[in-house]
This record gives structure tokens, C-alpha cells and sequence, in this order.
């Protein structure tokens, strides 16, 4: 009889170290996005605008070596409103338009930082 409850044990095991794993790596990511846009944001407001551009430009690359795996464990349209975020900064970086760049910057972190607040593992997230 305790034979029989080894592999659903083992699988629900493996689904809450997967949980924890992930949460902890997407913490991690939209933390690194979000340092990288900071940057990129106080780069704007000293207007250094090709460093600004590159820092942005670097963010985005990173973000978008990611983009498999945001695509498995996350909302798509949580995905791509940050990745359409991130073409309008740049955008707007490339015309030097201080006040559209930082709000479009501003909205973009939030939208990182609720990426990582839908995979957090809690309670919330799991009922």
C-alpha cells in the first residue's frame, strides 16, 4: 500500500521543486530587465541618448534570448505587451523624447515586474 503513493508524491514533488526553480529565475530576470532599464532611464535624463539607446538596445537583447522560455512559463499577452513596451522606448530613445521614453520605461519595469509577481509561487498563485 505505501508503494502506491511513491510516484504521486515523487511527481507533486517534482512540480513544487519546478515551482520554486522558476520563480526564483524569473525573480531573477525581470530584476536584471528592470537594473538594465534604470540605467537606460538615467542614461536618458543625462541625455546620453546613443548610451541610453545601447543600454536599451543591450536590455532588449537579453530579454530576447529569454523569449522561449517566457513563452512556456508565462502569459503570452503578459509577453508580448513587454516586448511591444520595449519597440516603443526604443522608439522613442531614437527620436530623444524624454517624457514619452521615461513613462514608456516606467510602464515597461511594471510590466517585469508583474512577469515575475504571476510565476512567484504563493498561495494566490496557486488557487
Amino acid at each position: 500500500m505505501r508503494k502506491a503513493f511513491l510516484p504521486p508524491i515523487a511527481v507533486l514533488a517534482a512540480i513544487l521543486a519546478f515551482a520554486l526553480w522558476n520563480s526564483g529565475r524569473m525573480s531573477a530576470h525581470t530584476e536584471r530587465w528592470r537594473e538594465q532599464l534604470q540605467q537606460a532611464d538615467a542614461l536618458a535624463q543625462a541625455e546620453d541618448w546613443s548610451q541610453a539607446l545601447s543600454a536599451l538596445s543591450d536590455s532588449y537583447a537579453d530579454w530576447s534570448d529569454r523569449q522561449t522560455y517566457l513563452h512556456i512559463v508565462s502569459e503570452h499577452d503578459a509577453v508580448e505587451d513587454a516586448e511591444a513596451m520595449y519597440r516603443r522606448a526604443m522608439a522613442f530613445a531614437a527620436t530623444r523624447e524624454i517624457t514619452e521614453f521615461r513613462a514608456e520605461i516606467s510602464d515597461l519595469r511594471d510590466q517585469l515586474r508583474l512577469l515575475a509577481d504571476m510565476e512567484r509561487f504563493s498561495v494566490k498563485n496557486v488557487l
